[in-house]
Order: C-alpha cells, then structure tokens, then sequence
C-alpha cells in the first residue's frame, strides 16, 4: 500500500474512534435519519430513492468525477468513518480506494459492495483486463435491477424497523426500470442496421451494446487509465469511413482530446464525422437534475445515441423530462 493510502487508513482509524458505530434505532429514536455515504452518483441515487427519509446520502464522487482514478481525501475519510453505513459499486471499478473500503468494512462498520451482486454468468470479462470484470454494469438497466436489490437488503438488514418501506420503494423503482429497459429496447431497436456502432471516449458502453443491440468501440480501455495508441485510433477512423458512421460521442468524465482526434483523422480522409452528443459514463449529471439521476443518465444516454445514429426517439426522451435534443 502507498505511503498516502496508509496515512489515509490510519487517519480513518482515528475518526472511527471519534466517530463510534451507532444503531439506526438510535438515530431514529431521536426522529433523525441515519447517514449513509456511497462512492458513486449512481450509487448514491439507488440508496437514496430506497431508503426515502430514513437517511440522509450523501456521495464521495459528484459531477464529472472518474471513479477509476479517484483517491480519497482527508474530508472523505471523516465522512466514511462518520457515516454508520457505506455503499460502493464494486467490480474494481473504484480501483484506487478498495483497499481502504476493505479495512473499513472489516472494523465492523456495513459496507456494501453493490455490483457485485450481479450474477458472474451475466458480467463481461474484457480481453487484456487480466480477469477482471467490466464494472460499468449500470449501462445495462436490468443488470442495475441486482443492485437495487443488494440496497434494498443492506438497508433491511442495517435497519430491520424500516424493512418494509425499502422492500416498497425498491419495487417500485424496480418497476420504473422495467419501463426504462422497454424504452431503451424501443428507441436504440430504431437505429437503422448499418448506423448501430457506438463509438466513445472509453470502454464504458459495452453492457449498453449487449443489452440493446449495439456494436460498441472505445478509444481507450475499461479503465481511464489506459492509454489510447495511434493504432487504436487509425484502426477506429478506418471503421468511420468504411462504414461511414455520422456520428461519434464524448463523455462528460473523459478527456475529448482523443473524439477530435478521430473526427480529423476521418476528415483528411473526405469523411465528415459530427459528436453526436455528450454521454454520461462514469458519472451522472449535476446534483438537482433529471440528469443528475440514474434513470434520467440513462434515458438522456440511449435518447442522445439513438438520435444521433439516425432513430427517432420522442423528444423529451423516457418521460418527457429532457430538453430537446437538436439533431
């Protein structure tokens, strides 16, 4: 472990001290809501809409923040060890901050690791990943369903007076989801046959084309610490040609410098590529938003590809809450 890891553990041990683990009933008795810390927006957004008022979430990453380069901070540490329960999304997605979420969890206090209850059967194991699973299981709204129901046990288990409130808003955003899977499923299911490649920033769709049909290619890795090469670009331009693809899309956590790069390599070559839009990936849009919630990432993602790719998806996307997209 680094030298700044274990400073951060054992400042993390002190604040335990200072901060001791606390029965929700405690809380509750005094007609306050427990507080819960999860890693990720999504993550946060899944706890918040099960657990209702009975806590008080709050995320460590916010708009715009990459989860795989992430590292703690003094202030997160006081969090995590001032929350009585945690959540993160697992699947080494938030690579650099596991191990202290381990040594967390193992001085007694609930971490939950939420990914991860996504059935192994149903996780993709990238080529080159060294036996790692993709962790961006969210872009897949039935796979994200597993997650919702490790949330919902964790807050039981935790907190067994409010069991049958989680056990109710967990079916009903599962119900939700259903609705937005089927919308997904429509809207992509629109994009004509030769216009179905997605081509992004990083490796963060390739659930989303699973699921929904669509042959997805990223610049870089899984990770956003991966290098993208000159051959990965050449090989990614030569597709925008040869299959005359129109469109191509950044995202709001990575770096564009590599979407320009493949838009004038396809120009110097007569083919015009447009950016379709930008997707959220790793992170959700601001706090407040429609988009700044799981279900309206996801429904400003598949309604920005499908118009961009040439589908027609209604204008105000899943719910009619998106502004409306230009062509």
């Amino acid at each position: 472990m680094a030298l700044v890891s274990r400073r951060l553990f054992v400042l993390a041990i002190l604040c335990l001290a200072l901060y001791p683990i606390t029965s929700p009933g405690t809380a509750r008795a005094a007609g306050q809501p427990f507080a819960a810390v999860a890693t990720t927006s999504q993550v946060a957004d899944l706890v918040r809409e099960v657990a209702g008022g009975r806590a008080e979430v709050s995320s460590l990453m916010g708009e715009g923040v990459d989860p795989h380069t992430y590292k703690l901070t003094r202030s997160d540490v006081a969090r995590i060890a001032g929350a009585d329960i945690v959540f993160y999304s697992g699947l080494h997605l938030e690579g650099k901050i596991i191990d202290a979420l381990t040594r967390v969890a193992g001085s007694g206090k609930p971490v939950q690791a939420v990914a991860e209850a996504v059935p192994a059967d149903r996780l993709l194991t990238p080529e080159g990943f060294d036996g790692n699973p993709d962790p961006h299981v969210w872009m897949d709204v039935a796979l994200w369903t597993h997650a919702l129901n490790s949330v919902r046990e964790a807050l039981a288990a935790f907190d067994p007076e409010g069991a049958d409130i989680y056990r109710a808003n967990a079916a009903d955003l599962s119900r939700r989801f259903e609705r937005l899977d089927a919308y997904a499923r429509s809207v992509l299911g629109g994009i004509p046959e030769q216009a179905r490649v997605l081509v992004t920033a990083h490796d963060a769709f390739n659930y989303l084309g699973r699921a929904y049909g669509l042959e997805v290619r990223g610049i870089q890795g899984i990770s956003t610490e991966s290098e993208a090469g000159l051959r990965e670009i050449e090989d990614l331009v030569d597709l925008l040609v040869t299959r005359r693809i129109a469109a191509v899309f950044v995202e709001t956590s990575v770096s564009e410098r590599n979407i320009r790069a493949l838009i004038d390599g396809a120009a110097a070559r007569g083919h015009q590529v447009v950016i379709g839009g930008a997707l959220y990936s790793d992170a959700m849009g601001a706090p407040g938003t429609y988009e700044g919630t799981y279900v309206g990432m996801i429904d400003h993602n598949v309604t920005t590809i499908a118009r961009a790719l040439g589908g027609t998806p209604p204008a105000g996307g899943f719910e009619g809450r998106l502004a409306a997209l230009e062509r």
